[in-house]
């Protein structure tokens, strides 16, 4: 009966000490993320949308620069969604259809850009010296910029008090949102680009 207890007791210690150090790392990787975001232009957005992958990300600036990168290609993903459903509304007036439909195209420009970019990141593995990784990384920053483009040109085909309402206000939101997710990952980009 003593030999249970003690068995129970030190599997007990044994299971709380791998607790804790999980936590310590999950604190550890959620502080790496808040550090990082700092150079962001969006430092709140950043932790909030990285946070959920601390585990993942742990403290390696590639792999919080992956993540980053597919965040935004997700939510690029899901805007280009959105939008495209806006198209199938009832009474919609030939010029909020043409800007709609003008945004879709942008939207799925920004997609094949951000897909293009983090299929580039996968190549980094496979970079030999530093002229390799520049070249990587310049093409993922210029695409990754050409994106935030594409994302800022759908928002302009709205402008003026002419396509004012839900629809605007909505697109726009959405436009927004991705804009500054995909900004923060150009942020991330630039700086681990740098630091290498």
């Amino acid at each position: 009966m003593a030999a249970a207890k003690l068995l129970f007791l030190a599997a007990l210690f044994l299971s709380l000490s791998y607790l804790s150090g999980a936590a310590g790392n999950a604190a550890a990787s959620t502080s790496f993320i808040k550090s990082s975001c700092k150079s962001t232009t969006f430092p709140d957005v950043c932790v909030a949308s990285l946070s959920g992958y601390a585990q993942a990300i742990k403290n390696s600036q590639l792999q919080l620069v992956k993540t980053a990168l597919s965040v935004s290609l997700n939510k690029a993903e899901s805007t280009k969604g959105f939008v495209s459903k806006l198209l199938k509304f009832k009474g919609l007036k030939p010029r909020e259809y043409a800007a709609i439909k003008d945004c879709v195209e942008e939207t799925s420009d920004s997609v094949d850009r951000l897909r293009r970019s983090v299929n580039e990141l996968k190549g980094l593995d496979r970079s030999h010296g530093k002229a390799d990784f520049q070249w990587h990384m310049s093409n993922v920053e210029t695409w990754v910029s050409a994106a935030i483009t594409d994302e800022n040109t759908c928002t302009d085909g709205f402008a003026g008090r002419a396509l004012n309402g839900k629809i605007k206000a909505s697109i726009r939101s959405h436009i927004a949102n991705l804009a500054q997710v995909t900004s923060n990952a150009l942020a991330l980009i630039n700086q681990y680009a740098a630091n290498h």
